[in-house]
């Protein structure tokens, strides 16, 4: 950083010496930036003064670069270009749907959903430079409120100030039994009271499906007793189908799941069923809620398209 009190390079001044350094003739340097002879030389002159340096030796027949001048040149060639890369880069953002978009996704929703949204953005959005970061609800909440991320995708509502939430689609849950349990053997419906008693097998911590789950056995007077947990959804219905409890499993996740040989035996919820409300969130403040509000219907269009077992919000 220089101080203050210390005269800076314009960029005035570089480009005319670059002009320079690269045709070594006053009047083609002059010509090639549309500028009078006279005016390319104040600012070489004005670059010399302020670096104290002698940067051109000149002569009647032609101009030659001093060593300062070589290396002044390599600098300048570089702050130049550096600067044409910000003010395209600046330009892209001022074009919808353009330049670079990182979007936050939930562990329980991301398999599921991701397969369908992906080609989706290739297709309609081809310009959108999209990366992808998966982790739980509180660390993409952390990353999009402080910039690291523009979108995230999760369950709705995040009680999180300053996000616009585009709600997108509801689901319902599933309980999810071991084979040879005495529930498998139904067909119908089963009560939310049914919860009572059983060992309920969770996510670990800071996964909202954890908390969403817990939610609904509070509602009923239900505990979830089990003291394994899983890391994340496909170690949860493993850890079911091998006989160490019963879950809520989205039903968005369940043809992903249970496509297994070994599977566990679902049985749905009479009314009101327990569900979830997935959506995108990102910041109020940001310059591009219009886009991303954009984005939130074709997400919309593209899973209605695709028919999956969840429920649009128009």
């Amino acid at each position: 950083m220089f101080p203050i009190s210390d005269p800076v390079p314009t960029l005035a001044q570089l480009r005319a010496f670059l002009a320079v350094a690269d045709h070594l003739h006053f009047r083609e340097a002059a010509a090639s930036l549309r500028m009078s002879q006279p005016a390319l030389s104040g600012a070489v002159s004005a670059l010399e003064e302020t670096l104290q340096a002698r940067l051109l030796e000149r002569t009647t027949r032609r101009v030659l670069l001093t060593p300062a001048g070589e290396r002044v040149a390599e600098h300048a060639a570089r702050v130049m270009a550096a600067v044409e890369d910000l003010v395209e880069e600046v330009a892209q953002t001022r074009e919808p749907f353009r330049g670079p978009a990182h979007l936050g996704v939930i562990p329980t929703v991301a398999p599921y959903v991701l397969p369908v949204l992906l080609p989706m953005f290739a297709r309609e959005f081809p310009r959108l430079k999209l990366t992808v970061h998966e982790a739980k609800t509180e660390t993409i909440l952390e990353e999009v409120r402080e910039g690291r991320l523009d979108m995230v995708l999760l369950a709705l509502p995040t009680d999180a100030a300053g996000l616009v939430e585009e709600p997108l689609y509801e689901e319902d849950f599933l309980l999810a039994v071991p084979a040879d349990h005495p529930l498998a053997a139904g067909s119908g419906p089963v009560d939310r009271e049914t919860l009572k008693g059983l060992d309920i097998v969770l996510l670990n911590q800071g996964h909202c499906l954890r908390e969403q789950a817990i939610d609904v056995c509070r509602e009923v007077g239900a505990r979830a007793t089990a003291t394994t947990y899983a890391t994340s959804l496909p170690t949860l219905v493993q850890l079911v189908t091998g006989g160490l409890g019963v879950t809520l499993l989205p039903e968005s996740a369940v043809a992903v799941e249970t496509g297994r040989r070994s599977r566990p035996a679902l049985r749905r919820f009479r009314d009101p069923v327990p569900g979830r409300t997935i959506g995108l969130a990102y910041r109020a403040s940001s310059a591009r809620t219009a886009e991303y509000a954009q984005i939130a219907t074709a997400v919309r269009a593209a899973l209605r398209a695709r028919r999956l077992p969840i429920r649009i919000v128009s």
